[in-house]
């Protein structure tokens, strides 16, 4: 089995295309190969899946946790369809404030990469979703913090029609601008 890694407008996220084997009786796929990832560069030791399953219109996010509790994510649909987004909030980096976003679903079987540095969201286009990703850092309530989604000077372009679902949480995130430094880009 192989993986295509495609380096999305912000080269540290990946957008990684499964190979996949179908027959009659259904697919197989290698969802995760620590060898072949590290050979495309992605070098983090995951430690924790987590497994979220949402109706439509909602939207979580824009989610992230501070050092030394930073997470890398490796996220992928496996029932419905999302709209997955990552924020760049390193500061100094060329595309601070900037960000990408990938529709992933459950036929596709899409993944996408972000690393440590970014904020995370994803919006739910399907009646249902469910959304499996593996980080290298635990859960720290401590450290999680997140932006607002609809920060203006971020300017993601969600796919809505209606107002999104949100979490209590969610809709007093603060904007980038009022979130903190706590992330410095480091140029490799």
């Amino acid at each position: 089995m192989n993986f295509e890694f495609k380096r999305l407008a912000i080269p540290e996220v990946i957008l990684i295309t499964p190979g996949i084997f179908t027959d009659e009786r259904g697919f197989f796929m290698e969802a995760y190969k620590k060898s072949v990832f590290e050979k495309a560069g992605i070098k983090e030791n995951f430690i924790q899946d987590n497994h979220s399953k949402s109706r439509k219109n909602v939207l979580r996010g824009l989610h992230y946790q501070l050092p030394p509790m930073s997470q890398s994510k490796l996220v992928r649909c496996i029932r419905g369809e999302v709209f997955d987004v990552a924020v760049d909030i390193r500061k100094g980096s060329p595309y601070f404030g900037a960000w990408v976003g990938e529709y992933l679903n459950e036929d596709d079987k899409r993944m996408i990469f972000i690393p440590s540095g970014f904020a995370h969201g994803y919006l739910v286009l399907s009646e249902e979703a469910e959304i499996v990703y593996k980080v290298d850092k635990e859960y720290s309530k401590d450290h999680e913090r997140g932006i607002f989604w609809k920060d203006p000077e971020v300017g993601i372009d969600w796919p809505l029609s209606v107002s999104p679902i949100l979490s209590e949480k969610d809709k007093k995130l603060p904007l980038l601008a009022d979130a903190g430094d706590d992330f410095r880009y480091k140029h490799e």
